[in-house]
């Protein structure tokens, strides 16, 4: 399932919600100009990306650069790797990080989206201590935003699209069966990616991201969403 909108409306215009995705869509912008200065894609992503070897032993790796081995931890939640890896992630986060900036003031949004981001990365790195292949994306602090939403939200509807071969029907689906499956569906891959010597996507980070938005969201609300929550018409 695809989201295409939610039905709650918002009280203050998404600031940091839509600075976050101006800042995510800079740093791409940013990647497709790194051949013209003589930097491959695959330099940067190491360079920029959370190298597992690096956080666990606490050490930098070649290429030596940019940043050092603890500020991986916020570089790569910036460092998309392609166009649809940036869209599909900043996709979810207008549609549900709006309305958890909503529910939190500003400042403690930020600082919830990168402590999310943070405890993402250490899940993907605890389940694979010894790789030194970069993680990159913001999905682990945007999985902290969906677990957010779905302890401050969870009778809200998503309007979304099930792409059924040449089909595309769109549904009205509740917020905690969209995200509970989404959240499941990660859980199981990450599981089955123990199998796979090659892994693409950094499961254990979403799963990771998803736990911890949903734990702290109640620790930086301002106060229950539930009263000023009004379902557009």
């Amino acid at each position: 399932m695809i989201p295409l909108r939610d039905d709650l409306p918002t009280r203050r215009f998404p600031v940091v919600t839509l600075t976050l995705i101006a800042v995510n869509v800079a740093v791409f912008a940013f990647q497709l100009l790194l051949p013209r200065w003589g930097l491959t894609l695959h330099g940067w992503y190491y360079l920029a990306g959370a190298r597992p070897y690096e956080l666990t032993h606490q050490m930098d790796l070649p290429p030596f650069g940019y940043f050092p081995w603890w500020a991986t931890l916020f570089s790569s939640l910036f460092v998309h790797g392609g166009w649809l890896h940036l869209i599909f992630n900043m996709l979810y986060l207008w549609i549900f990080g709006n309305n958890v900036e909503d529910a939190m003031s500003r400042p403690r949004f930020v600082a919830f989206y990168l402590i999310c981001g943070m405890a993402a990365t250490t899940a993907q790195v605890l389940a694979s201590v010894d790789t030194d292949v970069p993680l990159i994306g913001a999905s682990g602090a945007i999985a902290g935003v969906l677990g957010a939403y779905l302890v401050l939200f969870p009778k809200a509807r998503v309007i979304s699209v099930v792409p059924l071969g040449f089909f595309f029907p769109v549904f009205e689906v509740p917020a905690w069966i969209l995200l509970g499956i989404w959240f499941a569906l990660q859980a199981v891959e990450g599981l089955l990616s123990f199998r796979s010597p090659v892994v693409a996507v950094a499961f254990f980070a979403h799963v990771g991201g998803f736990v911890a938005g949903m734990g702290l969201a109640y620790l930086f609300v301002r106060r229950h969403p539930a009263r000023r929550a009004r379902r557009r018409t």
